[in-house]
């Protein structure tokens, strides 16, 4: 019993270039997505009423480059350890 809260960021790569690359950052409140940043978007999405209030503030705030940058640190950064897996 309890409360269920997840956060996924995926790398999806779709070739070697590293041109194809889109970020995406997903909030999950009891297994249902609320929220969502995308970088081929370029800003949250809310899926929920309480998503769409919190993208909406997130997109005026820090948050918003915060996820814009995370494209080429996380990402890009770490892309050659993902294909030479």
């Amino acid at each position: 019993d309890g409360y269920f809260e997840q956060v996924v960021r995926q790398c999806r790569y779709s070739s070697k270039d590293l041109q194809g690359i889109e970020f995406i950052d997903s909030y999950v409140f009891n297994k249902a997505e609320y929220v969502r940043f995308n970088s081929t978007v370029g800003k949250y999405v809310g899926y929920t009423e309480l998503g769409v209030k919190n993208a909406e503030a997130w997109n005026k705030g820090p948050e918003l480059a915060v996820e814009l940058g995370e494209l080429e640190r996380f990402c890009k950064h770490n892309a050659a350890i993902y294909y030479s897996a």
